[in-house]
């Protein structure tokens, strides 16, 4: 997939670095996502999904879900859905395939698909993104340019001058990886679906407010604000310079470790996105029957479900599991490869796993593809 390169070279020579093509990388692609599925899907009211076209006015983007006839017509026009991978096990299997990637920086599969001439204007993204080709040819021209003022008044991020420097026409099975902020412009050169794996990049100042948030939750200092001294005044509307040191003091003494950010980053880079939504199993077994049924036949985990690990402690879906010293290895290794075999479940892994099945994050391999 990586052209002849280990994980291990490709992350030190081409990882947040320099783009890489790769022809006929990943020649199952074409069975990932049929055009029937992806329009289906966008249509689905749990399937995040836009549709971008362009009009003389300009670029028009429209918010899914869609109706069939918003799906149709002669124009060049592209829908884009994103998560697929949290509805097709092909795409999930896709996905997997960069596990040589730490999954907490894993986002999702996005499929587009473009009538001839579509596409999304050219652009730069904030991620990392491997684009790989499913059906048709698309002619991706990219640029390594500095300058990345935008169109201004336009419902996406449309670069003024984009000025392209290479230009490779991606079939059935390619890959094309770019770093980010690498300015790209992807054009439908027939019916086309591309397919696009991209990583999670959250601000700094997204991880600080959410850092914040999660740490006021935990901060716990007794007493009130007192101010036995303070003294009488003919301005009172002016903030007393005693109570802004008081207070100053008190919040210096709010401290965190570096275990605190651990399990603040565990929790939120495994918490699945707002509008993912869970199913419990419509015929619940009780935790008996549960622990012999997943012994028997394995379980998986669910397309949705996020889960991580971190010095012996497990994080699924954004909240942190006990797990006892006999459970953690082989919940450590179904976050790794999100399935256990029978052979791999012991009866305490199976009941430390019970309510997650009822949750619906984790599935006896039985009831999955």
């Amino acid at each position: 997939m990586l052209g002849g390169r280990t994980p291990q070279q490709f992350m030190a020579e081409h990882w947040q670095k320099r783009p890489l093509f790769v022809p006929d990388a990943v020649p199952e692609a074409a069975a990932v996502i049929d055009v029937e599925t992806l329009l289906d899907l966008a249509q689905h009211p749990e399937a995040e999904s836009r549709k971008i076209s362009q009009t003389q006015q300009g670029w028009q983007l429209d918010q899914g879900p869609f109706r069939a006839r918003q799906l149709a017509g002669r124009q060049a026009w592209t829908v884009l859905v994103q998560g697929i991978n949290h509805f097709l096990p092909e795409a999930d299997a896709l996905l997997r395939r960069f596990g040589f990637i730490t999954y907490a920086r894993l986002d999702d599969v996005m499929a587009s698909y473009a009538t001839p001439g579509g596409g999304v204007g050219p652009h730069y993204d904030s991620y990392d993104v491997f684009l790989i080709q499913a059906r048709g040819t698309r002619r991706w021209e990219i640029s390594a340019q500095t300058d990345r003022d935008l169109v201004p008044n336009q419902p996406l991020k449309i670069m003024a001058d984009f000025r392209a420097q290479e230009s490779f026409d991606c079939r059935p099975g390619d890959l094309l990886y770019l770093p980010p902020g690498y300015a790209h412009h992807g054009v439908a050169l027939d019916d086309c679906i591309t397919l696009s794996v991209g990583f999670r990049a959250p601000s700094n100042a997204e991880l600080a407010r959410e850092f914040l948030l999660w740490m006021a939750e935990r901060v716990e200092l007794p007493g009130l604000y007192a101010d036995p001294n303070l003294a009488a005044t003919d301005r009172p509307a002016a903030m007393p310079e005693a109570m802004v040191a008081s207070v100053a003091a008190t919040l210096a003494g709010v401290a965190w470790s570096a275990d605190d950010v651990r399990r603040f980053l565990a929790q939120f880079l495994s918490e699945p996105k707002p509008h993912v939504v869970f199913e419990a199993p419509e015929d619940e077994l009780n935790e008996r029957d549960f622990v012999r049924a997943a012994r028997a036949s394995g379980v998986a985990l669910d397309l949705q479900t996020l889960m991580l690990y971190d010095q012996g402690r497990v994080y699924c879906n954004g909240e942190p599991w006990l797990c006892s010293p006999q459970t953690v290895e082989a919940l450590c290794r179904l976050a790794d490869l999100r399935y256990l075999t029978a052979d791999e479940l012991e009866a305490p892994v199976a009941a430390a796993l019970y309510p997650a099945y009822q949750a619906g994050h984790v599935h006896l391999a039985a009831a999955v593809d």
